[in-house]
């Protein structure tokens, strides 16, 4: 059987698509597809759907959540700080799989940053 080798694109409706694409350009650094295509580092990614009840990604009504991997989670909580974003944080986010928090888009998406552990990549 054929297998799939990795996410090809995330596609999503938006209000206001030029003004998100500017957005997570300049806090997430993901460029814009009109200039070229970004490229991933290789690594880890989980692929889980939750019980429609679960409260994980905040507004019940909310059908979806990403997840990037960062590479110092530390330094992109500063970033995204400075930058004016608030960003939540839960002791319980920080475990065996790595260090986790939480911010939302300009259009209210949630969007789970994620440091991985050593033994998670």
């Amino acid at each position: 059987m054929a297998t799939v080798t990795g996410i090809g694109g995330f596609f999503f409706r938006a209000s206001d698509p030029q003004a998100l694409t500017a957005w997570y350009e300049k806090h997430l650094g993901i460029v814009d597809i009109a200039k070229t295509v970004w490229k991933q580092e290789a690594g880890p990614t989980v692929f889980a759907p939750f019980r429609r009840e679960s409260d994980y990604f905040g507004r019940m009504d909310q059908q979806w959540m990403i997840n990037f991997r960062v590479d110092d989670i530390d330094a992109t909580v500063a970033d995204l700080k400075a930058a004016g974003i608030a960003v939540e944080t839960r002791a319980e986010w920080d475990s065996e799989a790595g260090r986790f928090c939480r911010i939302h888009d300009p259009e209210g998406n949630p969007i789970e940053l994620w440091q991985p552990s050593k033994a998670a990549a």
